[in-house]
C-alpha cells in the first residue's frame, strides 16, 4: 500500500487508521512530499509500523513511484491521504490478478463520502467485458483507488515527475497499456473516498495542462493540434485555462523531445 501526501496531517492520520484496520494487513509506505505541518513526526509517532519516506521537495504523484520501489510485494494498492479500501477489497483484487496474468492495473469502484455516491469516473468505466478479461477495459483510472501489478507499473515508468498532481493518471495508463498490460475496471474492488478540501482551481489548472501534455506526448499530430486549439480557445476567456496553456507551452520543448505517439491499435482500442 502506497500513500503520497503533502500538508494534510489530519486526513492522513484518519486514513492510516482505516488502512491499518484492514483484514489483509497490507504493508504501508507513506511518502511525504516535504510537508510543513508536522506530518512526518505524527506518522512516526502514531503509526510506527508504517514505513515513512520523507522527501525534501514536493514531487507530486511521482512520490507514489518511490513508494512502489520501497515495497517488494507483487501487488501494490494506492490510496490518497483522504481515501482507503473497503475490507476484503484487496483480497478480491489479489484473486483477480492471480487469475488474469496480463492484467497490470485494476481500477476500483470508488464510492464518495458518507453517502457512498458512485464516483462519476467509476460510472463511466462500467460496460461490457471483453473476452479474456475480468472486467471492462479502461484507459484511465483514479490514483485514490487503483491496484497495480508492481512489475507492470515499474516497467511502464509509473507517474511522470513533471505532471505533479492533476490528471497524471492518463499518461500512466497509456504507458502501462503500451507495455503490453491490460487495465480493467473491477466492480467488486471498492475504495472509499472522502475528498479533502483543497485548491480546486490549482488542480483544474494542472489537469488541463497535463491533458494537453499527454496529447502532445502520445497522440497523433492531428489530435494534438486539435487539443491545443481547444485549450487556446478556452484560454481567451478563462483565466484558469490561460494559466494552463502558458504552463503547457513552457514544457513544449520537453514534450516534443519526448514525444512517442501511440500505435494505431491503441487508438482503435480507445475508440471502442
Amino acid at each position: 500500500m502506497v500513500v503520497a501526501t503533502r500538508n494534510r496531517r489530519g486526513y492522513l492520520l484518519r486514513t492510516l487508521a482505516e488502512l491499518e484496520s484492514l483484514p489483509e494487513r497490507p504493508p504501508i509506505v507513506v511518502v511525504d512530499n516535504a510537508s510543513s505541518d508536522g506530518t512526518a513526526a505524527a506518522v512516526a509517532s502514531e503509526f510506527p509500523r508504517v514505513e515513512l519516506v520523507v522527501l525534501d521537495r514536493n514531487c507530486g504523484a511521482f512520490a507514489r513511484n518511490l513508494g512502489v520501489r520501497q515495497l517488494q510485494t507483487p501487488l501494490v494498492a494506492f490510496s490518497d491521504d483522504d481515501s482507503w479500501w473497503q475490507p476484503g477489497a484487496l483480497s478480491r483484487a489479489g484473486e483477480t490478478f492471480r487469475s488474469f496474468r496480463r492484467v497490470g492495473l485494476l481500477a476500483a469502484r470508488i464510492l464518495v463520502g458518507d453517502e457512498r455516491r458512485l464516483d462519476p469516473v467509476s460510472a463511466v468505466m462500467q460496460g461490457a467485458t471483453p473476452p479474456g478479461l475480468p472486467g471492462p477495459r479502461v484507459h484511465g483510472f483514479l490514483g485514490c483507488g487503483a491496484v497495480v501489478r508492481r512489475a507492470a507499473f515499474l516497467e511502464a515508468g509509473g507517474f511522470h515527475i513533471r505532471l505533479m498532481v492533476g490528471g497524471e493518471e492518463e499518461l500512466a495508463a497509456i504507458d502501462i497499456r503500451l507495455a503490453g498490460w491490460e487495465l480493467c475496471y473491477a466492480e467488486d474492488v471498492v475504495a472509499l473516498h472522502f475528498p479533502a478540501r483543497g485548491n480546486r482551481e490549482d488542480r483544474t489548472e494542472l489537469g488541463l495542462r497535463n491533458r494537453l501534455w499527454t496529447s502532445w506526448l502520445r497522440m497523433p499530430a492531428t489530435r494534438a493540434l486539435r487539443d491545443t486549439a481547444a485549450l487556446a480557445r478556452a484560454a481567451a476567456t478563462d483565466s484558469v485555462a490561460r494559466r494552463a496553456m502558458l504552463g503547457a507551452l513552457r514544457g513544449l520543448p520537453w514534450a516534443l523531445r519526448s514525444r512517442r505517439p501511440v500505435p494505431d491499435w491503441l487508438l482503435r482500442e480507445r475508440l471502442d
